[in-house]
């Protein structure tokens, strides 16, 4: 099968974030076990949902992992033009959900697979799919993990193939969402001043993060490989009240903090909930039981910063024909893999600016590439070192 072939079929399968995988496994499966590769199966939990890693290859160290993920983002509420679990090819672009993001790399890995098991491979080729990364990357702590347990051997490198338009990408922010609960009084709106509104309380915690990540520019973390070229930190959730003359007892908002490589989302949690503190304090003494509890939604997505010195940045720029490298704004699995003792680099076809949004697409020439990267690979791990 060729690489849109292969992407059609995987476009297919409508799986979202958050929702079980196992359909597009089993394919993907049956797939890679016509060439006789083994292929280990990376379960959560309750067994619903699983990514999975294999070898191509001898079991030496030194290899290369191709990560991916296998889930996409809704598509509910955009104004689609065609059916986007459908290839639509129209020009020179092939059109439909995750075609960009990032079932396009995941057939690009697939088409090259009768090419690579041809090879005499010095090094190995793991393939290694995760499940949820679209909800906050939740899938490969567990897969990383069981790559380094499983072999005896161990793989070196990991190339993430987010769409970078076949740049190969160096950094990338880390991510942590946030919820805030402030608990304060309820009371008739007339004796705010004797009452502690949640929502009043919340406001100036939304407005005091703000003021944390304009002092971080200030004190210069700044990084300007990204843009925008600092940390960030925002709110996009705030629910709290009844009516308008009821004080509120109760309010929420959620919060993100996207952080360049130099910042520390431990350190700026760290920050709020020693300023939490402080207010808590002052707030008992006319509320007492006034509280202030936040929780992460997921564990944080660590940053990415790989060296542009390291051996890695030249081969994928000779793999892929881009002498360039880049930074991204976005969060993906990368710092995961580095986390895990792997020299990482995201380099994937397609562009990001397609990723998420209706009509999204990937061109047949960028397909195209991501897949002869690969095979570029395999040829050099082909040679006798």
């Amino acid at each position: 099968m060729d690489v849109k072939e292969l992407l059609k079929d995987l476009m297919a399968f409508p799986v979202l974030g958050g929702e079980s995988n196992l359909t597009i496994l089993s394919y993907i499966e049956q797939y890679l076990q016509q060439f006789d590769i083994q292929v280990h199966r990376v379960y959560n939990e309750d067994g619903t949902k699983a990514s999975m890693h294999c070898r191509i290859g001898p079991p030496v160290s030194g290899g290369y992992i191709l990560s991916g993920h296998m889930d996409v983002v809704p598509v509910a509420g955009q104004q689609w033009n065609t059916d986007p679990f459908v290839l639509t090819e129209k020009g020179d672009k092939l059109y439909g959900r995750g075609s960009c993001d990032m079932k396009g790399f995941d057939a690009s890995c697939l088409a090259a697979i009768p090419y690579l098991v041809k090879l005499d491979l010095k090094k190995p080729i793991y393939l290694a799919f995760s499940y949820d990364e679209e909800i906050g990357c939740l899938g490969a702590p567990d897969l990383v993990a069981a790559i380094n347990s499983h072999y005896e051997e161990k793989p070196q490198y990991a190339i993430i193939g987010e769409p970078s338009m076949m740049i190969p990408t160096i950094g990338q922010k880390g991510i942590c969402i946030f919820e805030t609960t402030v608990n304060g009084s309820a009371g008739h709106s007339s004796r705010i001043m004797q009452e502690v509104s949640a929502i009043h309380e919340a406001s100036r915690l939304v407005i005091w993060l703000e003021g944390l990540m304009k002092s971080l520019v200030s004190k210069g973390n700044v990084d300007p490989r990204f843009d925008p070229p600092h940390t960030s930190i925002h709110s996009g959730v705030f629910n709290g009240g009844i009516a308008p003359n009821v004080i509120s007892d109760e309010c929420t908002f959620t919060w993100d903090v996207r952080n360049i490589p130099m910042d520390s989302i431990d350190d700026i949690k760290q920050e709020f909930d020693d300023h939490c503190a402080i207010r808590t304090a002052e707030l008992k003494s006319v509320f007492p039981d006034f509280k202030i509890r936040t929780v992460e939604h997921h564990p944080a997505v660590p940053a990415l910063d790989t060296d542009a010195s390291d051996a890695l940045v030249g081969l994928l720029q000779n793999l892929s024909g881009n002498n360039r490298t880049d930074a991204v704004s976005y969060a993906a699995e990368a710092g995961q893999f580095a986390e895990g003792g792997f020299t990482s680099i995201i380099c994937g076809p397609g562009d990001i600016a397609q990723a998420h949004r209706a009509d999204e697409f990937i061109s047949i020439d960028q397909l195209n590439q991501g897949e002869a990267m690969i095979r570029n690979l395999g040829d050099y791990l082909s040679r006798d070192k």
